[in-house]
């Protein structure tokens, strides 16, 4: 079983980039006497916040994150463009890493009607880029 989410970076450049990744998840994490649930390790957090962004939301402008977060978008839709051009659509569901805290950033936009809504886990900075 494998689970997918999206990482937003900074590469060595200062340029922000897009990369899928997979996890393997193995079974072993258990509530017995139900069936042991798959799992995998993922990243340490040290906070969770909400975030919401109405439809008419000004992020058009090229800007690094302010900090790491994991983003698990909720409700709505927003894309992500990338310094290099690339643009990436995340609805309900998607889960997308933000790491590009220096550099050029990226810039967002909500995408369709409704307004944008995310859980959002704080991570703690990173060296890695």
């Amino acid at each position: 079983m494998r689970a997918q989410y999206t990482r937003l970076f900074t590469d060595q450049h200062g340029k922000s980039r897009l990369e899928d990744v997979d996890i393997e998840l193995s079974a072993g994490f258990a509530a017995p006497p139900a069936e042991p649930l798959h799992f995998a390790q993922f990243l340490v957090p040290d906070s969770t916040f909400w975030l919401g962004a109405p439809t008419d939301w000004k992020g058009d402008a090229m800007h690094p994150a302010p900090r790491r977060a994991i983003f698990v978008l909720v409700r709505g839709g927003f894309q992500v463009k990338t310094s290099d051009g690339a643009v990436r659509r995340f609805q309900a569901g998607n889960v997308l890493i933000v790491e590009d805290t220096t550099g050029d950033g990226h810039a967002t936009a909500i995408t369709g009607d409704e307004d944008g809504i995310v859980f959002a886990v704080g991570l703690p900075p990173s060296s890695a880029g």
